[in-house]
């Protein structure tokens, strides 16, 4: 087995380390920056995951979405990198330079045999990371242009030890971020208006959110008189009444759980009385309880 060790030369006799400890000193600090931030699928998430200690779905997608590949692979070779070659690694990790083996592909294209990348792992008790020859991994990087087999870690932490749990989810999000029709990522709520029915307990709310894309989605929530208030979303032009809550664990879901704002904002509630800007309001807290928490697991680093 593979035992990791400081490297025994210096980086000018290793050209590929040295480019991706250049690298790391602009792309891992930036990543570090933004880490540990807290349409229906037609591949559910795999059972397994939501036992996962690590990561949750929101994990997952928060990493594919930048992901320029995304590789199985099989961990050859794990160096260690000195604290002069590894700046900004927080207390606690250590930074690794990887070499491994290329066992299959979920995205990415000219992902030669090998790949080659560094990764920060967390320290064990006695201050030594884990041993990984051997370790089959899940890689979500970024190409390096011109330079076939060496790729760019999205996060310091986006090597993720294997699991059919993490590798099925991950799949099923990939096949729904790729598909033409895929859900934007919302940036707020533009518009809320409740407009009260002819019956006592009967109304709509409209709720228009605006994008990153400028696609349009909106959501409906409808009141009858003696029946539970329901809700669903439309990601295209129509505003459909007959619309659905998207199912857990879909890119659907994560737009809205993860992307709605804690409580409607006042400036967006238009509605004409203040009684039904106060219904307009609570659809919109209904709307967040039935969607729940937008978990994340992964440790701020």
């Amino acid at each position: 087995m593979l035992r990791t060790s400081r490297p025994a030369r210096s980086l000018a006799f290793r050209p590929s380390l040295a480019r991706l400890v250049a690298a790391a000193a602009l792309s891992l600090g930036g990543a570090v920056a933004s880490h540990g931030q807290e349409t229906t699928l037609s591949v559910p998430m795999a059972p397994g995951l939501e036992t996962d200690p690590d990561l949750a779905y929101a994990d997952l997608v928060d990493l594919a979405l930048p992901a320029q590949a995304v590789v199985r692979a099989q961990v050859r070779k794990a160096v260690r990198l000195k604290p002069e070659e590894a700046p900004g690694l927080p207390a606690g990790r250590a930074r690794l330079y990887i070499e491994a083996r290329t066992q299959g592909v979920l995205i990415g294209e000219n992902i030669g045999e090998s790949i080659r990348f560094l990764a920060d792992v967390p320290l064990d008790a006695r201050g030594k990371p884990p041993k990984l020859g051997k370790t089959q991994v899940l890689v979500l990087a970024r190409m390096v242009p011109e330079r076939p087999g060496e790729l760019q870690l999205v996060a310091p932490d986006a090597m993720l030890a294997l699991t059919p749990a993490r590798e099925a989810t991950l799949r099923s999000i990939l096949t729904e971020t790729t598909r033409p029709d895929a859900p934007p990522p919302i940036t707020a709520v533009r518009e809320a208006l409740h407009v009260t029915g002819n019956l006592a307990g009967e109304g709509e709310t409209q709720l228009f959110l605006g994008t990153a894309t400028g696609a349009p989605v909106s959501i409906s929530v409808l009141r009858r008189p003696g029946q539970p208030t329901t809700w669903g979303v439309s990601f295209t032009e129509i505003v459909d009444s007959a619309a659905r809550p998207p199912l857990p664990a879909t890119i659907a879901w994560y737009r809205l759980a993860c992307g709605l704002p804690a409580r409607l904002p006042e400036r967006a509630n238009i509605s004409d009385t203040l009684n039904d800007r106060r219904i307009a309001a609570e659809d919109y807290a209904q709307v967040l309880a039935d969607l729940g928490p937008c978990t994340r697991k992964r440790a701020k680093t």
